[in-house]
């Protein structure tokens, strides 16, 4: 039997059983909606905006920092005892369960960090030269903090193999575990059983690969036509072959070998083409931060309707880059618009809902309204 499904069993004896079936309900457009999106927002504790956003089924996810790229104090982060409170309060507001979503990679990429009182996680580069077990044990102790946080998605590990000598935002940054395709997909892959274990759900990333990125695109978007090799799809076929059971993120990244027009987090081609129909991926697809510089250009409509059409579940916005108090609202009445419109059907949403709900329920994390 594989590894995930040995997983997913002994989870099973742990967890309590989950609270709808198989094929629960379909509930309001509006809610299937607000299902689809994940945003940030600034606070300690939760803006009173957020949580009637989080209680009337607007937002179903939040995505949680420890400061900007501009401001070192605070955003969500200060101690576990602040998170603990923030994060049940979010949940107490919520129809459903909640999302609740940081980047916990390890390194430099550390929202929860030991300086605030949290496990001293390290980067992914060390742990490359780490064998397996102990891989995956730092995945468990991880996800097993943040889950008593009432954290319960980890956007990592990163899957990307290092291609290139110069790698900003990623290698540079010590985020990749290695240049080795088949080791960055036992680190991966074990980080990721770790965090499963631990009751967290995990989330691939940056497909299809910006292992071999000349830009970070935080800033701009890397095109790597020229430079990307198909043995970065890797890790996620492995992943899949071993019942994948969290989310892959997609990444802003351009190869017009893929599409010759947009980058992946908005192309069908990448989405539904490659990832959902040549690698075979039914589950969740959730974008990378859709207020980065590589997209950004783009008007905030625009982002939305070709990242619900190119076939990502859930739309991420970090809110992290460019604060704006009211942005759930505006990416909410953004889908809304294009429901009314006609160009995203609620057929559509309604697929997206059903992805996401069938993963909460893998960790028995969602509940009846």
């Amino acid at each position: 039997m594989r590894r995930w499904m040995t997983v997913i069993l002994a989870l099973a004896c742990l967890l309590p059983t989950p609270c709808f079936s198989a094929s629960p309900e379909r509930p309001s457009v509006e809610a299937m909606a607000g299902a689809m999106l994940m945003v940030g927002f600034r606070g300690t504790s939760a803006p009173p905006s957020v949580l009637e956003a989080v209680r009337e089924g607007r937002l179903g996810g939040v995505i949680l920092f420890d400061g900007s790229r501009k401001n070192a104090q605070p955003c969500n982060i200060e101690s576990p005892e602040q998170v603990k409170k923030l994060t049940a309060s979010l949940q107490a507001a919520t129809p459903r369960r909640l999302l609740i979503a940081v980047d916990q990679e390890g390194g430099k990429v550390r929202r929860l960090k030991p300086e605030r009182g949290f496990f001293p996680l390290p980067a992914a580069e060390d742990m490359g030269r780490m064998n397996v077990e102990d891989v995956r044990g730092l995945g468990f102790r991880a996800g097993r903090e943040m889950a008593s946080l009432g954290v319960n998605v980890d956007l990592a590990p990163v899957a990307d193999v290092r291609r290139s000598t110069q790698s900003p935002g990623l290698g540079d940054a010590g985020r990749l575990f290695s240049a080795d395709a088949k080791n960055v997909t036992r680190c991966a892959l074990a980080f990721s059983e770790g965090l499963y274990q631990a009751g967290v759900l995990p989330a691939l990333k940056h497909f299809p690969g910006l292992g071999s990125a000349g830009k970070d695109s935080h800033v701009d978007l890397p095109d790597v036509t020229d430079s990307w090799s198909p043995e970065e799809l890797l890790p996620y076929e492995e992943a899949f072959q071993r019942n994948w059971p969290g989310m892959v993120l997609v990444a802003h990244v351009f190869h017009r070998g893929l599409d010759s027009r947009l980058p992946s987090s908005l192309s069908s081609a990448v989405v539904e083409t490659l990832l959902r129909g040549r690698l075979g991926w039914n589950g969740v697809v959730i974008s990378d931060d859709l207020q980065m510089g590589a997209v950004a250009k783009r008007s905030l409509e625009e982002r939305v309707r070709l990242a619900v059409l190119a076939g990502n579940d859930i739309l991420l916005f970090g809110n992290n880059l460019n604060y704006d108090p009211e942005l759930h609202d505006k990416v909410f009445y953004a889908l809304m618009k294009l429901v009314r419109e006609g160009a995203v059907s609620e057929r559509r949403l309604e697929t997206s809902w059903r992805r996401i709900e069938a993963m909460k329920e893998r960790l028995g994390t969602s509940r009846e309204r």
